[in-house]
């Protein structure tokens, strides 16, 4: 069954258990709490080494349903990354979180297993399996504080709509397994042009579309994102904005073009319209928000359109520049959720107007946020603009291929949305240096780790934007592996 392969897993298990039991037979002072975090840090940092080495394996595993290759280790390096950033914001959080921020700690180690899981899912079971844990533990982390009844109606929240879309993925599995016999990607892809008229297969197709349409908040799955990014503890929130999201997209590129591509090739409408409503809705309705983190959860939706684009291109282009976009997003995101966790975590609201004299409190968390807000609205030389001009790229490119002008509409609707958006990310900025509502401008205290995970997205988003080639690179080579 070639287990080996599943190396990187059993570790990340094997760590979660260890932070988990670690409350129970030691003595965890607050110093030694983010001693333990640091230390899961360097773990998962090994771990990453590890998977930078010319000689990591590649195969499957356990008949199939476990595949190792440029794809999975592509996204896994994004995984581990992601949940290195957040445990060191959640290091600075942890005094913010009733009761053991161990567990809090170990559920998001055991949401990384999860995603890790999903970037080699090559069967619709062990899709199901990892995007449950995935799901599972952030039920937990989401209304982790329970003391607060936000974070207790997210959590609610988050589990009702989570559980319909659980049920809807299962049906759809159902209904592809019962008409096409195989659950394997691999077996479906040969046998899945034989199902294209058939009903009961394309409706389980659709179903199966709905359950990860949640995952990654596209319209008209996107309801819950709102409520649960602004409910949510700050460092759940952001692993939930990049992990949980780039995690929905690894297996729906998985599904749309290992297991289905034939379908995916007649799909390219739906997708079209998918992407451009996604785009709109999001942008929209972020004009209005004040709360910072509903606002980035609306900015959420409008960027999980953004990466649809490069879906709706049916192209190896298109799937890297997802894989590009998401690598950008990454840094940028956290780097926004870092500012709003250090600025509120001792007020009582996330209002926009919070951020009044930040500049003066805080010259580098100014520059942080400054920076992900140009980052996100697509403005050079950060990484938020040449991931949009990738994307843009591949449909343009595809709409000149076929005689499919949805296309150039499509492209027309991302542009559209790229100015909109550019209102309420410069408003944030506005509220840095120009707003009138100042009442505080005592300095923010900021650690050691603060400034330097501030620094390192700080880093991260210049360093993709300028120097695409390496991440390029690695996302043309992952995209390749779908041919």
């Amino acid at each position: 069954m070639n287990a080996s392969l599943m190396f990187l897993e059993i570790w990340v298990v094997a760590l979660g258990i260890v932070m988990m039991l670690a409350d129970f037979f030691f003595c965890v002072t607050p110093e030694r709490k983010r001693f333990l975090a640091y230390l899961g840090i360097a773990v998962l940092g090994v771990l990453f080494l590890e998977l930078l080495g010319p000689d990591a394996p590649t195969g499957t595993a356990f008949h199939g349903a476990f595949v190792e290759d440029s794809m999975a280790i592509f996204f896994k390096r994004f995984f581990i990354i992601a949940a290195i950033l957040v445990l060191f914001l959640s290091s600075e959080f942890s005094d913010s979180v009733p009761g053991g921020i161990l567990e809090f700690y170990s559920l998001i180690i055991f949401a990384l297993a999860g995603m890790l899981f999903a970037a080699s899912s090559n069967d619709f079971v062990m899709l199901f399996v990892s995007i449950e844990l995935i799901t599972v533990t952030f039920y937990v982390l989401v209304s982790y504080q329970r003391a607060r009844l936000l974070s207790l109606e997210a959590g609610v929240k988050y589990l009702i709509i989570g559980a319909l879309s659980s049920a809807f993925m299962v049906f759809g599995i159902a209904l592809i397994w019962g008409t096409a016999g195989t659950m394997n990607f691999t077996e479906l892809a040969q046998v899945a042009p034989q199902f294209l008229d058939n009903k009961i297969f394309l409706t389980g197709v659709i179903f199966l579309f709905a359950g990860l349409g949640f995952k990654i908040a596209a319209v008209p799955f996107q309801i819950w994102a709102p409520d649960v990014y602004q409910g949510a503890p700050t460092p759940a929130t952001a692993f939930l904005a990049v992990g949980s999201k780039a995690a929905g997209f690894v297996l729906l590129l998985r599904v749309l073009f290992t297991a289905i591509p034939a379908v995916t090739a007649r799909w390219a409408d739906f997708l079209i319209i998918v992407s451009a409503l996604t785009i709109l809705y999001g942008n929209l309705c972020a004009l209005p928000q004040r709360n910072l983190k509903r606002l980035l959860g609306y900015s959420s939706i409008s960027h999980a359109g953004y990466m649809l684009l490069g879906v709706a291109a049916i192209s190896a282009s298109g799937q890297s520049a997802v894989m590009y976009y998401l690598a950008g997003y990454l840094f940028t995101v956290v780097a926004a959720f870092t500012v709003i966790a250090l600025v509120m975590q001792h007020l009582d609201h996330e209002d926009v107007s919070a951020l009044a004299g930040l500049n003066q409190r805080s010259p580098l968390l100014a520059t942080t946020m400054t920076l992900s807000m140009v980052s996100l609205a697509g403005i050079p030389p950060l990484a938020g603009f040449f991931g949009k001009f990738l994307l843009l790229k591949a449909v343009i490119e595809q709409g000149l291929s076929t005689p499919n002008h949805g296309y150039y509409c499509l492209t027309f609707v991302a542009l559209a949305g790229i100015l909109i958006s550019f209102y309420y990310y410069f408003g944030v900025i506005r509220a840095i240096y120009w707003s009138k509502d100042t009442r505080d401008l005592s300095p923010i205290p900021l650690s050691g780790g603060a400034k330097f995970l501030a620094l390192l997205c700080i880093a991260g988003m210049f360093w993709i934007g300028i120097f695409p080639n390496t991440v390029l690179n690695l996302a043309n080579a992952a995209a390749f592996g779908f041919k």
